[in-house]
Order: structure tokens, then sequence, then C-alpha cells
């Protein structure tokens, strides 16, 4: 395991600007950076050599927002994450109509998947895939490579494991040297596993992706555009998979309207997170 240091200056003047770049959404704070500025920010910081832990990227979107106000447990790991993002068009919405510092954009998972194997692939960042079947990462690891012939993937591998497993995973993970991990397990899983291994990881960043393994596999396709720009993509996935998300939308979607009309607002002081 990684022995860290305390954190740097440079650290703490970017959190500090990075709270500055936030808004409040449905009661999370989350950056207010778009697509293309997020994806910037994870390649320069990865590419900053300071000895810190690694850097948690999480989303939210209208099922995170159901958890946080269910899950205690959940609701702490998305403050403990140094950067939150916003994957819902409805949430962007908000935030432009309840404030004068919205989100510059949606930045969904599914698009960041891309933008930053791009952006990985032209500085030389090394990446790790967690998550998934066999099967499954196995395709998503030919299709990712055949796009990005320069894309360094240090490794992969499935995500059915309980949590006594994480320390060798860990370990066979920093013995491939890779600079970010992805870890596709789904909500909560993949928050709580990101927070118990974010001391042990030798990378920069550990950035939670949901299903994006099985979407770079092929196994599903995105909304026509048209209804990821009126934040109607929900439904289109409903449609798709009715027995997997119909209950879902049905008890989360009031949930996130809810917190969004009443805990949206700016960042009025500085919150530290644990």
């Amino acid at each position: 395991m990684s022995v860290l240091l305390a954190p740097t200056k440079e650290r703490i003047l970017l959190k500090q600007a990075e709270h500055e770049d936030s808004v409040i959404v449905a009661g999370v704070e989350v950056t207010r950076k778009s697509r293309a500025e997020l994806t910037d920010h994870v390649v320069q910081t990865t590419l900053d050599a300071t000895p810190d832990a690694p850097r948690l990227l999480f989303d939210l979107n209208g099922h995170a927002v159901g958890l946080s106000r269910s899950d205690p447990r959940y609701a702490e790991s998305l403050a403990k994450a140094d950067v939150v993002h916003v994957d819902s068009e409805p949430l962007v919405i908000a935030s432009r109509l309840l404030t004068t510092t919205p989100v510059r954009g949606r930045s969904a998972t599914t698009d960041l998947f891309y933008d930053f194997a791009e952006g990985f692939q032209a500085n030389g960042i090394s990446c790790y895939f967690l998550g998934a079947t066999d099967a499954v990462i196995a395709e998503c690891v030919a299709r990712m490579t055949f796009l990005y012939p320069q894309l360094v993937i240090a490794g992969y591998r499935n995500g059915y494991f309980d949590e006594t497993a994480l320390p060798g995973i860990v370990a066979e993970i920093n013995a491939t040297k890779a600079d970010v991990l992805w870890v596709g397990l789904g909500k909560p899983k993949e928050q709580f596993v990101s927070l118990a291994i974010r001391d042990h990881f030798e990378g920069r960043w550990i950035v939670t992706c949901g299903g994006c393994f099985d979407f770079a596999a092929g196994h599903y396709q995105r909304a026509p555009l048209f209804l990821q720009k009126i934040g109607l993509e929900w439904l289109h996935r409903m449609v798709l998979r009715p027995r997997q998300l119909f209950w879902r939308y049905l008890t989360t979607n009031p949930v996130a309207f809810y917190a969004a009309l009443r805990r949206t607002r700016r960042v009025s002081a500085p919150k530290h997170r644990a």
C-alpha cells in the first residue's frame, strides 16, 4: 500500500478553486465545469506529479439524488468526492432557472468516457477498467482499443467480488501503474468501493462510471439527441429496459424533482470535505 504525504499547498488551492466554481444542485455540491473543462481538468491534474491521495470523481443524476435522500451512507459518499459532475439535463436546467451560477452544461458519463479516452491517449495517461462481466469488459476493452489505438489500458477485471477481495484487487491494479481507475459497479456500490480503496490506490483519479462498460461494448444505445437536450433520456432508457428501470424512475424522479426545486442554490460558504 502507498504512503501518502500531507496535502500540498497546490492541492489545497485546487480544492478552494473547485469550491468557488461549484453550485448546490438538489442539495449536492457539484462542479459548474462543462464537459470540455472537466476533461481538461482531469488530464491536467493527472499530469501533476504531487503525491497526494487520488481524487474522486462522482456523478449526480436523478437516481443519485433519490439515493442521497434515502441512504445516509451514500449521501456521505457524495460529500467526500473531490468533484461531482451533473449527468442529468433536468438538473442542469434547474441550476439555470434557480441560480445565477448555473452548471455550464451536462457532463454525461457516457460522453466523458470517450472524452477522457481521447485526452488520455494524447497525453500518455494510462487507465484501468473495473466492472461488468468478464465478457462485457473484454469487449469494451477491444472496442476502446480499436477506437483509440494509442490509449494505454493498463488492465481490467470484472466487477463481481466482495469487499474482502479489495486489498488484493487494489494490489493488482497498482502493479499495472495505472493513472486513472474507472469503477463501473453501479450506484451505490461503486461509490462505496471507491472510498474504501481511495487511500490505497497509487494513481491520480478514481472515476465512477455506472454502466459505461456495457455501453462501450455496444450492449445499449443512447437516446436520440433531441430527447437528451430536453431532459428525457431517462424515458428512452425506461422504454428500452422497463423491468430494470420502471420502478427506479417511478420512485426516484419525484424525489429528484422536489429536491431540485427546494435545494438548488448558489454556494454561499466554504465547504470542507472530509
